[in-house]
This record gives C-alpha cells, sequence and structure tokens, in this order.
C-alpha cells in the first residue's frame, strides 16, 4: 500500500509542474493550440479544432518527463 500512496503523490506533483509549465507558457504568449498542424474549422454556427501540433508536443514532453520518473524510482 506504501507504493500505491508513492504513485499518487509522484501523479499530483508532475500535475503541478505540467500546470505550472502550461500556466508559464499561457502568460509568455506562447501559442498552444494555434500552433503549425493545429486544424481549425470554422462556420457560421460551428467551429472545430483538432490541436495536432500542440498534442503532438506535449505527447513528447510527457514521454521525456515520464521517463526519467521511471528511471528515477527503478534506482
Amino acid at each position: 500500500m506504501l507504493s500505491f500512496s508513492r504513485y499518487f503523490i509522484i501523479l499530483g506533483i508532475v500535475s503541478l509542474v505540467i500546470g505550472g509549465l502550461l500556466y508559464l507558457a499561457a502568460r509568455a504568449n506562447i501559442p498552444l493550440g494555434r500552433l503549425p498542424g493545429d486544424v481549425h474549422f470554422q462556420n457560421k454556427n460551428f467551429s472545430c479544432v483538432f490541436a495536432l501540433g500542440t498534442s503532438i508536443l506535449l505527447s513528447i514532453l510527457l514521454t521525456l518527463i515520464l521517463n526519467l520518473i521511471v528511471r528515477f524510482l527503478n534506482k
């Protein structure tokens, strides 16, 4: 049960770090959601956004962060 609680603590810390980074990105006017590769459809009564470029960027960053955490926990 101790390792289970440790995972929740690490997940909370990672969530706080990611939230802080997204907050800082918004304050620094980094255009998350408006990157090249993000597709926007807009009609008179309908709008749809496929944030492909943003999701690829976030996927790469999260993969790197989680790999570092897993390597740290396996020591």
